[in-house]
């Protein structure tokens, strides 16, 4: 069973960096929201054991979070 979460972590790992290879017409703060979102995914993934809650909160967090980044200036 742990290797069927394994692969699915690796997939959405891959999504959102194919999904980031989009970017290229973003604004910054689009970007920065994007990055925060797959981030947060992530990292709520692996803080909660693979739990999809965790996966999907943490994205929801990190989207909002990358949002509020400010660029230097």
């Amino acid at each position: 069973m742990k290797s069927i979460k394994q692969r699915a972590a690796t997939a959405a790992m891959v999504t959102v960096a194919l999904g980031l290879a989009g970017c290229a017409g973003m604004s910054q703060q689009d970007k920065n929201t994007a990055i925060g979102a797959g981030a947060g995914a992530v990292l709520g993934n692996v803080l909660t054991g693979g739990s999809t809650a965790g996966t999907v909160g943490g994205a929801a967090v990190g989207g909002v979070i990358g949002n509020q980044v400010k660029p230097p200036r």
